[in-house]
């Protein structure tokens, strides 16, 4: 190499050891700060700008890397906003894209997962965010009041629920929620043996008491049973053999065909976004003793007794928001009950422990890698002080281009909650609060029909 060709070298090393590279959180970062001021329309305009187009109308045109997040959080700000066509476009265009397993990674990515950054290869979405996407389009098809894309939507969710359990990921304890919901669907396309299939999979995840009433008026036209309706219904198990004793006569569910049900809907906060942050080598050693491989951490610990490592890059979840705040539900100014449906935020802690330590583990071996390379680029100059200088450079370009992976579905909301109630037939004027935004809403029933209220808060 010319002097002049090492010159160049070094001076590219210092240009990007000064520029370093945005992480996703970075990113987003005014995006998230205008939903925590209560500005979603201002943080729509932001991930319209980070989509690349001009109005929440458009997709971009080709949906890839990080615009697939970009478009999952647009979607959810759109929920709030009541744009439930657009938000439920946003989802089902991400939802063709984002993968479970990183199937398609390539030699390249490898490579730059190897040497640069976790985020330099495709978005691998943790189980709990795909089972997300279908349960928060069920909440966009019902507050439209369309039975036919809900439909379609739930066996969408059917699909990943199969796929989650034969794997036995703890995460689609989440399909819970998703499944009360599907079930609603059903219910109201009077398919009662599809929809009791739907509930008694949400009960199998949560004891969800204003379900009772449902699979008591379902249950005289359907002959799906499991041991959770049955307990339900007081009936015995065929199984089991006839009673000993005379059973009590079952109480007869009230005749709701003069009346009207109404459904509501409440998400608000923000499951924890994650953030970059540094840990100092010692420490983080001491964190991933079955996640790294025992050359790897002798070869880490070399290093740092050395002094030529001293700080690990790594993403961490921040704090999630709304987690204690309880919403309120009234109908003609007179309270009603809500019940606790999901805790996502909660979902999304689990989930981050599992994964913690290989993480760290993969950031303490790239650590190792810029080492290595900066002593190749020594060698390979013969040594001495222009050795070093390029050595340096070259461990600072590649800790420059070190961005901890910080990509997550940011905007999606930390709890749900839902309310049911059989009303008179006309209209009625509800109102649901969270976070300290209320929304007032008139609704017309009809003999016999439903109707579906959504209130997302956002921060």
């Amino acid at each position: 190499m010319t002097s002049r060709g090492r010159t160049a070298t070094l001076i590219f090393a210092a240009q990007m050891a000064l520029a370093g590279c945005a992480s996703h959180s970075d990113r987003t970062k005014e995006a998230r700060s205008a939903l925590d001021a209560g500005q979603p329309k201002r943080a729509l305009e932001l991930y319209n700008e980070a989509l690349e187009v001009d109005r929440a109308e458009q997709l971009p045109d080709d949906l890839s890397g990080d615009k697939i997040l970009f478009a999952l959080d647009r979607a959810i700000v759109l929920q709030q906003l009541d744009r439930y066509d657009l938000s439920s476009r946003d989802l089902e265009a991400a939802d063709k894209k984002i993968e479970i397993l990183d199937l398609s990674r390539g030699a390249g990515a490898d490579l730059g997962r190897y040497l640069f950054s976790d985020d330099a290869g495709p978005y691998r979405a943790p189980a709990y965010e795909k089972l997300m996407i279908n349960t928060m389009n069920l909440v966009n098809y019902l507050a439209r009041g369309d039975l036919n894309g809900g439909r379609v939507e739930a066996r969408r969710l059917a699909v990943m629920q199969k796929y989650l359990a034969d794997r036995q990921d703890p995460s689609v304890a989440l399909v819970g929620a998703g499944s009360y919901l599907a079930g609603f669907v059903f219910e109201k396309s009077s398919r009662p043996q599809e929809a009791l299939r739907y509930y008694d999979e949400a009960l199998q995840y949560g004891r969800y008491r204003s379900l009772d009433e449902p699979v008591k008026r379902l249950a005289r036209t359907a002959t799906y049973r499991s041991p959770r309706l049955r307990a339900i219904l007081g009936e015995r198990d065929p199984k089991l053999g006839p009673p000993q004793a005379e059973e009590a006569p079952k109480q007869q569910e009230p005749d709701r065909g003069d009346q009207a049900e109404l459904l509501v809907i409440v998400n608000f906060g923000r499951v924890p976004a994650k953030v970059a942050k540094r840990v100092p080598i010692g420490l983080a050693l001491t964190w991933v003793a079955g996640d790294l491989s025992p050359h790897d951490h002798q070869h880490a610990s070399a290093l740092a007794a050395q002094g030529l490592v001293t700080w690990v890059n790594y993403p961490e979840l921040g704090k999630a928001r709304g987690r204690f705040d309880v919403p309120g539900f009234a109908v003609d100014d007179r309270w009603q009950k809500l019940e606790g449906i999901v805790a996502v935020d909660q979902e999304a802690q689990r989930a981050w422990e599992k994964a913690k330590g290989a993480v760290i583990g993969s950031a303490i071996t790239r650590l190792i890698a810029r080492v290595a390379a900066g002593e190749a680029v020594r060698r390979g100059s013969g040594g001495g002080a222009l050795g070093m200088l390029l050595s340096l450079g070259t461990q600072a370009t590649l800790v420059a281009a070190d961005t901890p992976d910080t990509r997550s579905w940011s905007t999606l909301p930390a709890r749900m909650a839902i309310g049911r109630l059989w009303l008179k037939p006309g209209t009625h004027t509800v109102w649901l609060g969270a976070r300290g935004v209320g929304k007032s809403q008139k609704i017309t029933l009809r003999r016999g029909g439903w109707g579906v209220v959504n209130l997302t808060v956002l921060h």
